[in-house]
Parts: structure tokens; C-alpha cells; sequence
């Protein structure tokens, strides 16, 4: 994700650090980094049972979440936060044992940063605004790759009770 730098602080709001308005972005960035460190992991464990027709598929979104993990450290600094930390091993949905569960994977993992992108967001302005909404409409757009249909509002599936789409 790439912004203007902002400031190394956080702007004064008159609250306690990590509270109101001003904070929201950097909780929002800090998720949304969480959600790219989780997707690296996953797509690193379901590129050895993609079918080789879509290992390319699969490298490419890997290498873009990379990238936006990367950008997304930046932004968090940028912000005035310490960047959150990648779990050492993520507890995955299901299963990935074949090329379908595989693609299964993909779109979840897509689902779940689309998700997280939606509330950067709501929570975000100027060119980190912009960034976020490229990042959700490029996960929304590997999801229904994966998938073969798309979901009536990307980022908001995951919210729904029972976790259907």
C-alpha cells in the first residue's frame, strides 16, 4: 500500500493515546496487516495443492499479499503504531488436502482481506482511503476468481450470522 507519508506521531485528539477518532485508521491498518500476514501463511500452505493450471494464480496472489503486508508495516509506522507481528503458524478453516480445498482456501482468505479492507475503509481518509478500497477491490476480484461468483457487497459476506454468502 503505498501513501504519503504522514507524521511519525499520531495528531493530538485530547483523549488517552490509542482512543477516538484518530485512532480508529491505526486500527484499522493494524487488522488489515494481521489479515495480510494471515493470507501469506495461507497462500503459502494452499500453493502446494493448487492444480499446477493455477499455481501462477496462486504465486500472483501470494506476491500481492506480500507486497501489501509490506506497504501496510509502513503505514502502520507512518501512523504512529508498532506494526502487529505475524503469528508463527495461523489455525486454518478447514483442512487443505487437494486442489479444491485449495481454491476453497483462496477464496476464503480472499473474503476474510476484503473484510478487513472494508472497515480501513470507513475508518480511513485521503490516499490511504484509496489504497484501501484498491486493496478491497483486488481481493474481491481474486475471490470470485477462486470462487467462479462474486458476493453482492465484497468485505461485508463475512459479517453475516451463519457465514454464507
Amino acid at each position: 500500500m503505498t501513501t504519503e507519508p504522514t507524521t511519525s506521531t499520531p495528531p493530538r485528539t485530547g483523549t488517552r493515546p490509542g482512543t477516538g477518532p484518530a485512532a480508529e485508521p491505526l486500527r484499522a491498518a493494524q487488522a488489515a496487516l494481521a489479515a495480510e500476514h494471515a493470507a501469506v501463511y495461507g497462500y503459502g500452505v494452499l500453493g502446494g495443492r493448487v492444480a499446477t493450471a493455477r499455481e501462477p494464480e496462486a504465486t500472483a496472489a501470494h506476491h500481492a499479499h506480500r507486497a501489501r503486508r509490506d506497504a501496510l508495516t509502513r503505514t502502520v509506522r507512518d501512523l504512529g503504531g508498532e506494526p502487529v507481528a505475524a503469528d508463527a503458524a495461523y489455525t486454518l478453516p478447514f483442512p487443505v488436502t487437494d486442489s479444491a480445498t485449495a481454491v476453497r482456501l483462496a477464496a476464503v482468505l480472499e473474503d476474510r482481506v476484503a473484510g478487513v479492507y472494508s472497515d480501513l475503509v470507513r475508518t480511513a481518509s485521503g490516499p490511504l482511503r484509496g489504497e484501501a478500497a484498491g486493496a478491497l477491490r483486488e481481493a474481491a476480484v481474486r475471490a470470485v476468481r477462486w470462487r467462479g461468483s462474486g458476493v453482492a457487497f465484497p468485505g461485508l459476506s463475512e459479517r453475516t450470522t451463519d457465514g454464507t454468502h
